[in-house]
C-alpha cells in the first residue's frame, strides 16, 4: 500500500454564519436576496444558498424597521436610536440620515413611486417623508398606542395610506387631504397585518385578538352553552363529556383571532372571519399566480368551486405554525397545513419560541415566506400532484441563527450532508451544495447532546442521537423519521457511537455514568411507528460524566472517555474492561480509535492531546500547543495525522511523527465544541458556541501546484528584469522588481540611478508609473535601507523624489503609510543629526587654516581693498606702457638701460600678480605697496 500524502494545508471554502436574529426582514423586487436584521447590522443575504453578500454596520442600536425602495436601489433602515438612514445599494454607503421620532421606529413602508417614505413609532406618530430631501411631507397623530405596522395603497394612483396599532384600531390616511379619513375598530387586540385585495378596494387586517366579547357573539355562545349543557345533563355519560365541553368551549372563547374584511369605498366591515389563532401575517394569493392556478384547479376538480366566484384568496400564519387559505367569499378555510417543523400544539406554552412570526408573498411568483419564532425562513411552493389533496411543499430552508453548535456529522460518504446538533431539541441536516437545511428531525423533548452517523447494511442512512430527555433515538434521514427509541438512562445521554463493521448495534453513555450497547432488533424498511430499542449489555463505567465513546474500526472494542480523567477500553458487546488510560490532570472531552495502530487518541481539558498503547495503556505521545481545553480530535492521513479543536477557538493540524503542529487556523470566536472528518476527501467541518459552521478543504496539493506556477512565473519575470536591466529600462526594471518582492535588486537599481548625472529626473520617471499599493511597498523597504547607515544615502534620495511627487494629501490616504512613515523619522533624525555632527567638525580645518594665515574671512574692508587694488594695477599696467614706447624709441641710444628697465618691470609685474592673486591683503599694506 502506498503511503499516504501528508496533509500541509486546510482553507475555509464555505461558512453558514448567523444572518437573522428576529425582526424585520424585507425581499427584494426580484426574490434574489433579503435585507435581515441581525442584532446592530444589517445582513444581505443570497436567497439561493444563505451567504452573506454584505453586512451593513448600521450602528444605530438594534434595527426595528427595514424597508426596500421598488427599484432595490436604496434601503431604508431605523433602530433605537431613532436614526433614520438611508444606503445606497451599490455601494453599501449611507446616503443621508435624519431623526423625526421620538421613540423607536416600528414600522416602516416605501411608496411605489418610491419618493414618499412612511415610518411609525412608538410614540404613536405616523410619518411621511420625502426620500430625497429628507424632509417631513405629512404629520399624522391619532393612534393612543404604539403604532406597529404601516402599508401605503399597492395603487400609486391612490394617495391612501394605512396604519395599524396596539390601540387595537386601524387608520386610514389620505395623503392629498392631510387628514385621517377612517377608523376602523373591529379588532380586540393589536393589528399585526394588513393587505390589500387584488382590486384594491378590500382592505385586509389581521391582529392578535385573545377574545372576543361581542355582544351578538356572547348571545351565541350563551344560547349554545345552556342549549348543549341541558343536553348533557340528560345524558348517562355526564361527568365524562362535561369536562370536555366546558374545555373545548373555553379554548374557542379565549383564542378566537380574526381577519376582518373592509370596504374601501365606504370603510365598512364586509365580514369577519374567525380564524382560532393569534395571527402575525396575511397575504393576499393573486389571480394568475401559481398558488391561484393551482388552488383553483383542484377546487374546480373536487367540484368546490363555483363557476363564478368572486371570493378573495388571502393566507394566514400565526404563533400555531401552520399555513391556511382562506375564501373571503363563505369564510371559508380551502387549505390547512396538518403540521410542519414549527407547529406548536394548543397544549404548549404561550411563549414558546415557535410558530411563524411573518409571512410574504414572494415576488415573480416564487412562492410564499414564512419566518418562524426560532429564525427560519421556509419557502413554500405548491405540490405538483393534486390527485388526491391539495398541498404545500416545503421548497427550501434557509437557518437565520443556529444558536451553539455542539455536535455534527457527515451524513455520507460523498460528504453531501451535513447532520448538526444545536442547543435545540431538533436535528438540522443540511445540504452543502446549497447550504441549506434540507430537512430537520424533531422528537426529542430536551436539548440534543451527541449525534453519530452511519450507513445501513441495506444502503439507508441512520442517524443516532442522545439527549438531555435521557433516550437515544435511531433516525433514518430518507423518510425523515425516527425508526427506534431507547430509553433505560438515568441521566443525560453525552455520547453516542455507532459500530463501525457490522453495523447493527451501537453504544450509549450518560451521565449516569453507565455505558448500554443497543441493537436494530426489530427494524424493518416499511416502519411506521418507532420500536422500542433494547440494551443487551450495561456496565458502570466511570465515576464522573461519560463524554466521548468510540468504537473500533473491527467492532471488538469500545473507548469511552469521562470527566473522571481516565479513558477505558471495554471488550464487546459484553463490556469487559480491557485496560484502563491514566494520566490526564483533567476530564476527557473526546476519544477516538487509530485507523490503523493499536492505539487510542484522548483530548483533554489539561490542554493535551494524547495517544496511547492498547497493549499496556502506556502513554506513546504527548501533544502540547493548545491554549485552553482541547474539546476534540480526529485521525487524518491513515493514522500518521490528526486534527484537533479546543476552547480557544482554535484548529490545529498535527504530524505524530514529528509531534509537530503543522498549521493553526482561528477562524472561531468562541469554543469549538464540534469536529467532523469526511471519509472520501477528508474534508473538515466545525461549529462551536459562535453559532459559525465552516467548511475546511485540503489545500494542499491546490497549494503546490500554485506555488509551482508562482516559480515557474517568477523565472519568468526574473528574466523580463535582467532583460530590462541590459536596455536600461530602470522603470520596467523597478516595476518587476517591485513585483517580484526583490528588495536588493531593487536597492542596485536605485543605486545605480544615484550615480547617473541627471538622478533626479531617472527616478522621478520610475515613480510616477507606481501605483499606491506599489508605493506602500517602496516605503516599506526605504524603512528597512534607512535603519543602515551604508544604504541611507539611497532611501534619503528615493523618499526626496517620493515627496516632491506625491503631495502628503495623498501620502497620508495610502493605507498603513502612517505606520511606515513612523518608522522612517527617528532614522532620518539620526542622519540628519550626523551629517550636522560632520559639518561643524569641518570648521576646525578652516580654522586651523586660518591661523596658519593660509585663508583669512572676507570683510567689507577687504572688498574695498581688492577694488584700489583693481584700479592701480591699471594705473600701473597704462605706466608700463607708456613706459614701453619711450623705451623703444630710446633703444638705439641706450641699448643697457632698455635691459634694466625690461627686468624691473618684469619683477615689478610679477610681484603684483603676487598681491592680486593674495584675496586676504592687509589693507595697511595698500600705500606703502603703491
Amino acid at each position: 500500500m502506498a503511503s499516504a500524502t501528508l496533509k500541509k494545508n486546510y482553507r475555509c471554502s464555505q461558512s453558514l454564519q448567523q444572518f437573522y436574529s428576529g425582526g424585520p426582514f424585507v425581499v427584494s423586487s426580484d426574490g434574489s436576496f433579503i435585507a435581515c436584521a441581525c442584532s446592530e447590522s444589517i445582513k444581505i443575504v443570497d436567497s439561493s444558498n444563505a451567504s452573506t453578500k454584505f453586512t451593513i454596520e448600521a450602528e444605530s442600536g438594534t434595527i426595528t424597521a427595514l424597508a426596500l425602495s421598488p427599484n432595490d436601489k436604496l434601503l431604508f433602515s431605523a433602530g433605537h436610536s431613532r436614526q433614520i438612514k438611508v444606503w445606497d445599494m451599490d455601494t453599501f454607503k449611507c446616503l443621508r440620515s435624519w431623526k423625526g421620532h421620538d421613540g423607536p421606529v416600528m414600522g416602516m413602508a416605501c411608496h411605489g413611486s418610491g419618493g414618499l417614505l412612511a415610518t411609525s413609532g412608538a410614540d404613536r406618530k405616523v410619518l411621511v417623508w420625502d426620500v430625497d430631501g429628507g424632509f417631513c411631507t405629512h404629520y399624522f397623530k391619532g393612534h393612543k398606542g404604539v403604532v406597529t405596522s404601516i402599508m401605503f395603497h399597492p395603487d400609486v394612483n391612490k394617495s391612501l395610506l394605512f396604519s395599524g396599532s396596539d390601540d387595537t384600531t386601524v387608520r386610514v390616511w389620505d395623503l392629498l387631504a392631510k387628514k385621517c379619513v377612517a377608523v376602523l375598530e373591529k379588532h380586540f387586540s393589536a393589528v399585526s397585518s394588513m393587505a390589500v385585495s387584488e382590486d384594491g378596494w378590500t382592505l385586509l387586517s389581521a391582529g392578535r385578538d385573545k377574545f372576543l366579547l361581542r355582544s351578538d357573539v356572547s348571545l351565541v355562545f350563551t344560547i349554545i352553552f345552556w342549549s348543549i349543557l341541558l343536553m348533557l345533563c340528560t345524558s348517562r355519560n355526564l361527568c365524562l363529556h362535561l369536562p370536555k365541553f366546558l374545555g373545548a368551549l373555553l379554548y374557542a372563547m379565549l383564542d378566537w383571532s380574526v381577519v376582518n374584511l373592509w370596504d374601501l369605498h365606504d370603510y365598512r366591515c364586509k365580514s369577519t372571519i374567525p380564524t382560532y389563532e393569534v395571527l402575525e401575517a396575511v397575504c393576499i394569493v393573486y389571480s394568475g399566480s401559481r398558488f391561484a392556478s393551482s388552488l383553483g384547479a383542484f377546487l374546480q376538480q373536487s367540484g368546490k368551486k363555483k363557476s363564478r366566484s368572486t371570493g378573495i384568496y388571502f393566507i394566514t400564519a400565526g404563533e400555531r405554525g401552520i399555513v391556511r387559505i382562506w375564501t373571503s367569499e363563505g369564510a371559508v378555510c380551502l387549505y390547512e397545513q396538518k403540521s410542519s417543523d414549527v407547529t406548536v400544539s394548543s397544549a404548549e406554552d404561550e411563549d414558546s419560541t415557535r410558530g411563524f412570526t411573518s409571512a410574504v408573498m414572494l415576488p415573480l411568483d416564487q412562492g410564499l415566506l414564512c419566518v418562524t419564532a426560532d429564525q427560519q425562513f421556509l419557502f413554500y411552493s405548491p405540490a405538483e400532484h393534486l390527485e388526491e389533496k391539495w398541498s404545500l411543499k416545503l421548497t427550501k430552508r434557509l437557518v437565520g441563527f443556529n444558536d451553539e453548535i455542539v455536535d455534527m456529522k457527515f451524513l455520507d460518504e460523498e460528504e453531501q450532508y451535513l447532520a448538526v446538533a444545536t442547543n435545540l431539541e431538533q436535528v438540522r441536516v443540511y445540504d452543502l451544495s446549497s447550504m441549506s437545511c434540507s430537512h430537520v428531525l424533531a422528537g426529542h423533548t430536551d436539548t440534543i447532546l451527541c449525534l453519530d452517523t452511519s450507513i445501513s447494511s441495506n444502503g439507508r442512512r441512520l442517524i443516532l442521537t442522545g439527549s438531555k430527555d435521557n433516550s437515544v433515538r435511531l433516525w433514518e434521514s430518507e423518510r425523515r423519521c425516527c425508526i427506534g427509541l431507547g430509553i433505560g438512562h438515568m441521566g443525560a445521554v453525552g455520547a453516542v457511537a455507532f459500530s463501525k463493521k457490522c453495523r447493527d448495534f451501537f453504544v450509549s453513555g450518560s451521565s449516569d455514568r453507565t455505558i448500554k450497547v443497543w441493537n436494530f432488533d426489530g427494524l424493518s424498511d416499511d416502519i411506521e411507528e418507532p420500536i422500542s430499542l433494547k440494551a443487551k449489555a450495561v456496565v458502570a463505567a466511570h465515576d464522573k460524566d461519560i463524554n466521548s465513546l468510540a468504537v473500533a474500526p473491527n467492532d471488538s472494542l469500545v473507548c469511552s472517555g469521562s470527566q473522571d480523567r481516565t479513558a477505558c477500553v471495554w471488550r464487546l458487546p459484553e463490556l469487559v474492561l480491557v485496560v484502563k488510560f491514566t494520566g490526564h490532570k483533567r476530564g476527557i472531552w473526546c476519544v477516538e480509535f487509530s485507523p490503523v495502530d493499536q492505539c487510542v487518541i484522548t483530548a483533554s481539558g489539561d490542554k493535551t492531546v494524547k495517544i496511547w498503547a492498547i497493549a499496556d495503556g502506556s502513554c506513546l505521545k504527548t501533544f502540547e500547543g493548545h491554549t485552553s481545553s482541547v474539546l476534540r480530535a480526529s485521525f487524518l492521513t491513515r493514522g500518521t495525522q490528526f486534527v484537533s479543536c479546543g476552547a480557544d477557538g482554535l484548529i490545529k493540524l498535527w504530524t505524530i511523527k514529528t509531534n509537530e503542529c503543522i498549521s493553526t487556523y482561528d477562524q472561531h470566536e468562541d469554543k469549538v465544541w464540534a469536529l467532523a472528518v469526511g471519509k472520501k476527501t477528508e474534508m473538515l467541518a466545525t461549529g462551536g458556541s459562535d453559532a459559525v459552521i465552516n467548511l475546511w478543504h485540503d489545500s494542499t496539493a491546490a497549494e503546490k501546484e500554485e506555488a509551482f506556477r508562482k516559480e515557474e512565473e517568477g523565472v519568468l519575470r526574473g528574466q523580463e528584469l535582467e532583460n530590462a536591466l541590459l536596455d536600461a529600462e530602470y522603470t520596467k526594471a523597478i516595476q518587476i522588481a517591485l513585483e517580484l518582492r526583490r528588495p536588493r535588486k531593487l536597492f542596485e537599481l536605485f543605486s545605480e540611478l544615484c550615480r547617473k548625472r541627471e538622478a533626479g529626473d531617472h527616478i522621478d520617471k520610475a515613480l510616477h508609473a507606481l501605483g499606491k499599493e506599489e508605493f506602500l511597498l517602496l516605503f516599506e523597504y526605504i524603512r528597512e535601507w534607512n535603519t543602515k547607515p551604508k544604504l541611507c544615502h539611497v532611501a534619503q534620495s528615493v523618499l526626496f523624489r517620493a515627496f516632491n511627487i506625491l503631495p502628503p494629501t495623498e501620502i497620508i490616504e495610502i493605507k498603513g503609510i502612517s505606520e511606515l512613515l513612523e518608522g522612517l523619522i527617528p532614522y532620518s533624525q539620526r542622519h540628519f543629526s550626523r551629517i550636522d555632527r560632520l559639518i561643524r567638525s569641518t570648521f576646525l580645518l578652516d580654522y586651523t587654516l586660518l591661523r596658519m594665515s593660509v585663508i583669512e574671512p572676507t570683510t567689507q574692508d577687504d572688498l574695498k581693498t581688492k577694488s584700489l587694488l583693481h584700479s592701480e594695477k591699471n594705473m600701473e599696467d597704462n605706466a608700463e606702457e607708456d613706459q614701453k614706447q619711450v623705451s623703444e624709441e630710446q633703444k638705439p641710444k641706450a641699448p643697457g638701460k632698455k635691459r634694466k628697465s625690461h627686468k624691473s618691470g618684469d619683477h615689478s609685474r610679477s610681484h603684483k600678480k603676487v598681491k592680486d592673486s593674495s584675496t586676504h591683503a592687509n589693507t595697511a599694506a595698500v600705500p606703502l605697496q603703491a
